[in-house]
């Protein structure tokens, strides 16, 4: 049976509907937020893989063209895979439920949300994310939420929650922020170099109104919500925790306290494998199902064991794995121009982290196309990140990027966009590409770095220099500690990962994943405060490398010449099928196609912006001078000199300048009786013509007579 419940949140109706679509998920709401419509379901597969080292959760977010009245671009006419944005919503929503689930649950789910209409001024991925939670929360699923996000703006140093696409545009905040009832546990955002003080306050103020929606599910929980499944668990015995705890403990502590990170690894591993063949050997006779359960469990305690005494090192002793004070930065070096024919390169290394970021100029033209849901049709500035396993001495999958690419490009392109300059300042598609050559810890963040220098080594001229730092938490008890740059062992072994890039004047970046429930408005102040002082450091390295962008783009990018004719000239610039442009294209170049490399770029914008690129300025220039010849206005009585074109019976064509063309009648020829033109002129001849206006029919008639009386 349907049921419905409503709830007006901040001015805007949410409303849930449930019982009546999607029926044999194991959980599905449907949920309208204004015009914004998204159906979320969830299943749980019924057995259990107790043998897996993960929760097997998937978190999909479908677009579906229709919701905005689209139909899909190329050949196929349907959706293909997801979009970038796509890709980064689902993300969004696994970050923040993926905690919750119990530890020792490992029954397959799958949270599908399929978005099936969208009001830009409703975000459809905050409208998921709720959805996915409620789904979840109501159905016999075990889940410690649930849990709710909004998007936070501020204008004119108000703070909105969940802003109009108006609003958007106006804001100096874009943070989504989602959290359980007691505390915030995902942070993702972008900023106008905002201040901590300011970004704190925007987290807490987005945090109470996740209170309001939170509020709302536990009331439609209570009336509908099914009784949580028991599921199968692994037990490990105490008396095998015990034995093993004995044998590693001593030799695993040792092992961490290595600084190197490959021989720590190593050392771990040893450990590690040297004890699962103790196990194997010592245990021949069990049938091969009882062989392996009992090896999981070894596993399962070593990896206890490694997170227990990796706690106590940091938070009780207070010592890091490689030595380093809680606050200190491992060893920075940069440096640029590491490419000789990019437009702009930069190498940026932290520790055992390493950036190679390579940036390139195009025209505008060259702007990335979005067939998703956004209003925004098209990117001018595009950052993307590779990470190749040789950067962590592994062997494994390549191809096309993985959501944790896309997502790390992702913040690296926001943290970046806030600096960079308007179309109008500097007229060119910007792409930024980071490969990461090695990587022990944020290498997001070491992108955004290397990623600033090959700007400014491109000539650039972005508005500040920027630089991005990663944090860690380590929980134990009570007590915490917050480390300042945190390499792999304590990203994966710790509680949180917190990424905060920015200028000089404050934040342009901020995303935060937990593993634990939430963390405290102190933990946030702290940790913001902290990575200050570390991205306060890192610039002045970036800016000791490279004090500001070049003046100029390097000799193998694109130059530029900008200038503004009459919008309604542009239909002459182009001509007939395009035949005009084609022709200034060909023959500044002289190339005999425009798709040749070495053919001039021109854009046209409908405002009359003429935009040129080429590498060569005299091609520019010449360029510029063919268009301005088509849309220059003949001026009437003035005496210009022409070439013949064309010679016919009733006079001939001359041509004053590439695309002004006029007609010299045959009684204009000369100043006596001319019988035939072509025994006055041939084609090529130069002559001098004076302009006699323009007939009814818009032709320019031209006198040759009157110019040499």
């Amino acid at each position: 049976m349907k049921k419905t419940f409503e709830l007006d949140f901040r001015g805007r109706k949410l409303v849930v509907e449930h019982g009546e679509l999607a029926k044999q998920a194991t959980g599905s709401v449907l949920v309208r937020y204004g015009d914004t419509v998204v159906l979320s379901a969830a299943v749980v597969n019924k057995n259990a893989n107790l043998l897996s080292d993960f929760f097997p959760l998937m978190v999909l977010y479908q677009e579906k063209l229709y919701s905005v009245g689209k139909i899909p671009g190329g050949f196929i006419k349907r959706e293909g895979r997801p979009t970038e944005n796509a890709t980064l919503a689902a993300r969004m929503i696994d970050r923040p439920m993926r905690p919750l689930f119990p530890e020792d649950f490992k029954n397959e789910v799958q949270i599908v949300n399929t978005v099936l209409s969208v009001d830009p001024n409703n975000s459809p991925e905050m409208t998921a994310l709720f959805a996915s939670s409620l789904a979840v929360s109501i159905s016999k699923i075990p889940f410690n939420g649930p849990i709710a996000s909004v998007k936070v703006g501020r204008v004119n140093g108000e703070f909105i929650i969940n802003p109009t696409t108006e609003e958007a545009e106006e804001s100096d905040i874009d943070l989504t922020v989602a959290g359980t009832e007691e505390a915030i546990n995902m942070v993702e955002s972008s900023a106008k170099e905002v201040n901590e003080d300011d970004m704190l306050e925007a987290l807490m103020f987005g945090h109470e109104a996740i209170k309001e929606l939170i509020a709302f599910e536990k009331q439609i929980i209570a009336e509908i919500g099914e009784e949580k499944m028991e599921y199968e668990k692994l037990e490990i015995e105490n008396s095998l925790r015990k034995e093993i705890t004995d044998l590693i403990s001593k030799p695993l502590d040792k092992a961490l306290r290595i600084k190197d990170k490959l021989e720590k690894y190593g050392k771990i591993d040893e450990i590690k494998e040297n004890l699962l063949e103790k196990y194997e050997k010592e245990n021949e006779e069990l049938k091969e199902d009882e062989l392996k359960e009992l090896l999981t469990k070894v596993a399962l305690v070593f990896g206890d064991i490694e997170y227990d005494l990796f706690r106590k090192i940091v938070v009780i002793e207070k010592e890091r794995a490689d030595g380093r004070g809680m606050k200190e930065i491992r060893p920075l070096s940069a440096s640029v121009d590491i490419l000789p024919r990019t437009h702009g390169s930069a190498l940026f290394t932290r520790g055992e982290t390493q950036s190679l970021s390579v940036t390139t100029l195009g025209a505008l033209g060259e702007h990335q196309i979005l067939d998703g849901l956004d209003l925004e049709s098209e990117k001018r500035f595009m950052l993307h990140y590779n990470f190749p396993q040789f950067s962590v001495g592994e062997t494994g999958r390549y191809g096309s990027p993985g959501r944790r690419e896309v997502g790390h490009g992702a913040l690296g392109e926001k943290a970046l966009l806030q600096v960079i300059p308007s179309e109008e300042e500097f007229p060119y598609t910007i792409r930024v590409v980071s490969e990461i050559l090695e990587s022990n810890g944020s290498s997001s963040q070491a992108s955004i770095c290397a990623g600033c220098m090959s700007l400014m080594a491109a000539g650039v001229p972005i508005k500040a220099p920027v630089a991005g730092i990663a944090m860690g938490l380590i929980t134990a008890g009570d007590e915490y500690t917050i480390l300042t740059d945190i390499q792999g062992m304590e990203d994966h072994l710790g509680d949180m990962d917190f990424k905060v890039a920015g200028t000089k004047k404050g934040i342009c970046a901020l995303q935060m994943d937990i593993k634990i429930t939430g963390i405290s408005k102190q933990i946030l102040k702290e940790a913001l405060y902290q990575a200050k002082e570390a991205r306060m450091e890192i610039l002045d390295v970036i800016t000791n490398t490279i004090p500001e962008p070049r003046e100029e783009v390097s000799e193998y990018a694109p130059k530029m010449e900008t200038f503004k004719i009459d919008p309604d000239k542009i239909k002459d610039v182009i001509g007939k099928g395009g035949d005009m442009i084609t022709k200034i294209i060909l023959e500044s170049s002289n190339v005999k196609s425009v798709n040749d490399v070495n053919a001039v770029k021109v854009d046209l914008e409908d405002d009359g912006t003429v935009i040129i690129y080429h590498t060569d300025k005299a091609i520019i220039e010449e360029t510029a001078r063919r268009i301005k010849d088509v849309i220059k206005e003949v001026e009437p009585d003035k005496i210009y000199t022409g070439k013949v074109v064309k010679v016919e019976d009733f006079g001939c064509f001359v041509e004053l300048w590439p695309g002004m063309e006029g007609l010299v009648h045959v009684s204009q020829l000369d100043t006596k009786r001319v019988e035939k033109p072509s025994d006055m002129v041939k084609v090529g001849d130069e002559i001098l013509v004076k302009s006699l206006g323009y007939d009814k029919k818009g032709r320019l008639n031209l006198s040759r007579k009157e110019a040499i009386k």
